[in-house]
């Protein structure tokens, strides 16, 4: 290279390195040209003004205003102080002006809080003719102890609970004796003697917790902390108290449950319990600048005598009213005959981290809606809604008579039905100490239920509607209310499908909420990842559950079926399941555009594919799979289904080596996406000569040689025949996959739709095939028939369910139904979201909204119309801020509206329209421009659609 070529690049290097950082004075602003300032700050996946926040490095981001003149943003200037003043001196990170459209996950280079730090900051942004807007309203940010050496406290617990209680299950599985600790009662006095200026409390529990302060409840937040790898990682929480807090004597205390650090699934011999520990660490800053420091140690006392007898997630709560201590929690209690607690030290191995995600909070609350009957001093309620959380009861009571309170999702005829909870008793007892009326509403437990039944009330009452409320329990998220048509069955299933995620998003991704399961199965959350995320805020939620995943990885990267993982349920994993580990980081960045999910996991998603490698033989994966699970009409009559576990594992295998070149592709690893792209190539390569013939036929037989039999090694390749049908999924999956060449997909489609012929255009599919229905029939141009499939209201379809009462998605296409009752099958929950996953057509083909950049910086509106329905409308929150889509035909006349949010683009595709019109905020458009700027549209013309 000459020297003169590369003095010019040189130049041109530092001209693009100045153009990305100007300074705050190189462009003068105009102060009469000030626009609205950005919105809708938050920080990390969605936290506004957080306290006790995660992150050392925090993830900023902001919205345009949408009632400013600002259509996209040129730059950006973000600023971060420790005070709200914004004194030059107190300004601890400045971003300078950034050339940069980007306004969400900016990670400042070079900031660092530490533990409790409590910082400011603010945003301006600048529009394409260089106009600044004002700076943004100020944010607080305060982050939580991140490091094991910030806690000062020990653990602490009543010294004496080891019981043991005989677990009978209704359902004859086999138990033992279960190592059981009832709940406990902690509390400390202290003294404060000067003006409190702040005070935070951070706390956890191995167990689970609800904190006091001088008599009353320091947050509203419900079985608190939640569920993490307890070996590897405890959540904490951090509170703001200072307003509880008082000049002179003061207590703290805390009641104590097993939760999920008790049983999990049925009891069996292995289910080791630990003991309840409380760990909490009190700190008070005074307005003179001195602290004080309250912790759990040796000087607390205990007590395992208070009115909470028992409780548990699956069992229920039994509160006995003879044993409450009012004023336990108070400075004035006398505490004579309280015991001291017992203390152990923090142990390194365990990382005390804040949470990551919102606690789960009651978040609504539902009357019931009718008194079924009352029959023997027996009511029973309906809520209207399969639910989940707990009840509130108040009504008349006779002293030292239990009150019994049991749940169910649906009745059996007229009796109450709970051979479905198999194990689980899910019951709450109440026992008054008086005559009169009592509220009672159980604190540490959940139930998944429908019907309330109530006895042992005061029978000279007459049971009234308002005896019980349903409070509504899950991890506080925005749910949206963002989808209605003029088909009452498809709003009811909207409907149903939020109702399922509201009740197995309780801390983790749950597969039921009500049985003696409620386990974090990997293969449901796979198939609904994509579809929660147009149905409520829940990307913290997602990626508080990935670094479970992270930490349950085994050695050799195998993932465990669910998260978090009891090993002495089950062994192994799954195809399909265990490939949760790229899929879910994949469409969360896709849906997010945030890379840091991709960075985070990449590690994680490479051990996986490398283990999938390591248990395969020339590209056939020989991980075992859970099947199409609750296939109908099977022929081999297995859960599984009848689609080869073979053919699932290795389309699997292929579809998370693919994502895998993407995601290095997209963190610039080159040398890795190269890698994967070529392993990816193979796969597809074998997958289709190896299941299908010439005439993409599946063949009927074929061998295999296998390297390893039930995890070991054998001396030499064994060969193994195969014998495969012909299912919907065997073509659905590798379509999705795109494991098919060009020239072959076509004559796939035909095999696919030729099955869906012979079937009378009804699912024969399960829950890996069932969500592959509407990609796959859209993309290549069957829409009106996956209407078809969709409005079916015959068995197996959505609205079967509905049309027997379904007010939540089941676990099979036939758990119920009002002539029948329930399926035989134990394993029948009437909330389960897998099949749910259909929502997402909802958004991405009625309304046709598809993201064409992760994050919905560019995306596509390609509304797939039809004379079946009418009257669509509903958004897709994002980023930068809300997509919404409402279409109607009336006499073929299409009228269609569309808002476009600041600082993105959209490409309208539409079909052939006579008369086209678009206009742009009341402006008309050539009908030919059809990349839309921000703003509102809307659309009309003659359409022509098939009936």
């Amino acid at each position: 290279m000459s020297y003169y070529r590369y003095s010019l690049l040189c130049l041109f290097a530092i001209f693009v390195v100045a153009c990305e950082h100007v300074g705050p004075d190189s462009i003068n602003d105009n102060e009469s040209s000030l626009i609205a300032p950005p919105i809708g700050l938050t920080v990390g996946e969605g936290m506004v003004n957080p306290i006790g926040h995660y992150e050392s490095v925090p993830r900023f981001s902001w919205q345009l205003d949408t009632e400013s003149s600002q259509l996209a943003q040129q730059n950006y200037q973000l600023q971060v102080a420790s005070d709200d003043a914004f004194k030059p001196e107190q300004i601890i990170w400045d971003s300078g002006r950034v050339t940069s459209s980007k306004n969400a996950w900016i990670r400042p280079e070079g900031l660092t809080l530490e533990s409790r730090q409590r910082v400011f900051w603010r945003v301006k942004t600048w529009d394409v003719q260089s106009n600044s807007s004002q700076w943004s309203e100020i944010q607080t940010l305060e982050t939580g102890l991140l490091r094991n050496s910030d806690w000062h406290a020990q653990w602490i617990g009543h010294p004496d609970t080891n019981e043991r209680t005989e677990v009978l299950s209704p359902n004859a599985i086999e138990q033992s004796d279960n190592q059981y600790y009832p709940p406990q009662y902690l509390r400390k006095k202290f003294e404060l003697n000067k003006p409190i200026e702040r005070a935070r409390l951070y706390i956890t529990a191995k167990g689970v917790f609800k904190p006091f302060i001088n008599g009353q409840a320091v947050s509203e937040d419900v079985m608190t902390p939640g569920w993490t790898p307890y070996h590897k990682r405890i959540e904490t929480l951090t509170y703001d108290v200072t307003n509880l807090l008082q000049l002179g004597a003061n207590a703290i205390g805390a009641t104590l449950a097993e939760g999920w650090q008790g049983r999990i699934f049925h009891p069996t011999k292995q289910d080791y319990v630990t003991p309840l520990r409380l760990i909490a660490q009190l700190e008070v800053t005074f307005e003179d600048g001195t602290s004080s420091l309250i912790v759990t140690d040796d000087s607390w006392l205990s007590t395992d005598q208070g009115p909470i007898r028992t409780a548990g997630n699956y069992d229920g709560e039994r509160y006995d009213a003879n044993y409450e201590m009012p004023g336990w929690n108070t400075p004035e209690f006398d505490s004579e005959g309280w015991k001291r607690v017992y203390s152990e030290p923090r142990v390194p191995v365990v990382k005390l981290r804040p949470k990551r995600h919102a606690p789960v909070r009651v978040t609504k609350t539902i009357p019931a809606i009718t008194l079924l009957s009352v029959k023997d001093g027996v009511a029973i309620f309906d809520m209207g809604q399969n639910m989940v959380g707990v009840p509130e009861v108040s009504l008349p009571v006779k002293k030292d008579q239990t009150v019994k309170i049991r749940f169910s999702e649906a009745l059996q005829g007229e009796e109450f039905y709970v051979k479905n909870l198999r194990s689980a008793k899910s019951t709450d007892w109440y026992i008054p100490n008086s005559d009169g009326l009592i509220s009672y509403q159980p604190t540490f437990t959940f139930h998944g239920y429908r019907y309330v039944e109530v006895s042992g009330y005061d029978k000279t009452a007459t049971p009234a509607l308002d005896w019980v409320t349903g409070k509504v329990l899950h991890s506080d998220f925005d749910v949206y209310d963002n989808f209605s048509s003029n088909h009452s069955k498809l709003n009811q299933l909207s409907s149903n499908v939020l109702w399922g995620l509201r009740g197995n998003f309780l801390d983790i991704p749950t597969d039921c909420p009500q049985r003696d399961e409620r386990l974090g199965w990997t293969g449901d959350a796979q198939v609904f990842v994509r579809t929660s995320l147009y149905k409520a805020d829940v990307y913290a939620f997602w990626a508080s559950w990935l670094e479970s995943m992270r930490e349950e990885q085994g050695i050799d990267g195998m993932i465990p079926k669910f998260v978090p993982f009891r090993p002495f349920l089950t062994e192994g994993t799954a195809a399909a399941w265990g490939d949760a580990a790229t899929i879910v980081p994949w469409e969360l960045y896709q849906h997010t555009g945030d890379l840091t999910i991709l960075s985070e996991n990449y590690s994680m998603m490479k051990r996986w594919v490398k283990f999938t490698e390591f248990n395969s033989f020339d590209y056939i994966s020989n991980i075992g799979t859970y099947g199409d699970w609750l296939q109908p009409f099977t022929e081999n009559g297995r859960a599984s289904g009848d689609t080869h576990p073979d053919l699932i594992a290795t389309a699997y295998y292929a579809r998370s080596v693919d994502i895998l070149a993407k995601t290095a592709q997209a963190l610039g690893y080159e040398s890795d996406a190269h890698q994967y792209r070529r392993l990816f190539n193979n796969i597809k390569q074998k997958f289709r000569t190896f299941f299908f013939d010439d005439a993409l036929n599946v063949v009927s037989t074929t061998t295999k040689q296998i390297k390893r039999e039930k995890g070991k090694r054998l001396k030499s390749p064994k060969t193994v025949e195969l014998n495969l049908k012909t299912t919907q999924t065997s073509y659905l999956l590798p379509l999705a996959f795109g494991l098919f060449s060009e020239d072959q997909q076509a004559t796939a489609v035909d095999k696919l739709l030729d099955l869906l012929e012979k079937s009378d255009r009804h699912l024969r599919t399960g829950f890996l095939g069932t969500p592959m229905f509407h990609q796959v029939l859209q993309q290549y141009g069957h829409s009106e028939l996956m209407y078809d499939i969709l409005l079916k209201e015959t068995y197996p379809s959505w609205f079967y369910s509905i049309n027997n009462g379904a007010t939540t998605t089941w676990e099979r296409w036939n758990s119920y139904s009002i002539k029948d009752g329930f399926n035989k099958a134990n394993m029948n929950s009437l909330n389960h979201y897998a099949y749910g996953a259909v929502a997402e057509w909802f958004y991405t083909g009625m309304l046709g909204i598809r993201t064409l950049e992760p994050g919905f910086k560019t995306f596509q509106i390609n509304p797939q119309f039809t004379s079946k329905l009418n009257n669509l409308q509903g958004t897709v929150p994002t980023i930068n801020g809300d997509i919404s889509v409402a279409w109607s035909i009336a006499a073929n006349q299409l009228s269609m509206s569309i808002t476009v949010p600041k600082n993105t683009r959209a490409e309208l595709k539409l079909p052939s329209i006579q008369d086209l019109t678009l206009t742009r905020d009341g402006k008309a458009l050539a009908d030919t421009d059809l990349w839309l700027e921000p703003g509102s549209y809307l659309v009309s013309g003659e359409i022509t659609i098939s009936k």
